[in-house]
């Protein structure tokens, strides 16, 4: 698809990508410039969900320095 094409049909062009879960090429004069391709989301706080009764949080992991170096 050429780069005009994509500025004038964006929003259809990203649904395509969406619905057909194929990338889409986007060049500009003859030359590739962007792929475009559907991104899956991440499930919130998958990553964590194993350790779960496994561990508890007692206090903050982050300390801020307030005495400006």
């Amino acid at each position: 698809m050429l780069v005009l094409e994509f500025k004038a049909k964006c929003i259809a062009a990203l649904k395509e990508v969406q619905r057909t879960r194929e990338p889409m090429l986007i060049t500009l004069r003859g030359k590739s410039l962007v792929t475009v391709q559907l991104v899956e989301p991440h499930g919130r706080g998958k990553r964590l969900r194993c350790l779960r009764e496994r561990m508890s949080i007692r206090r903050d992991l982050i300390k801020i320095d307030t005495t400006g170096d």
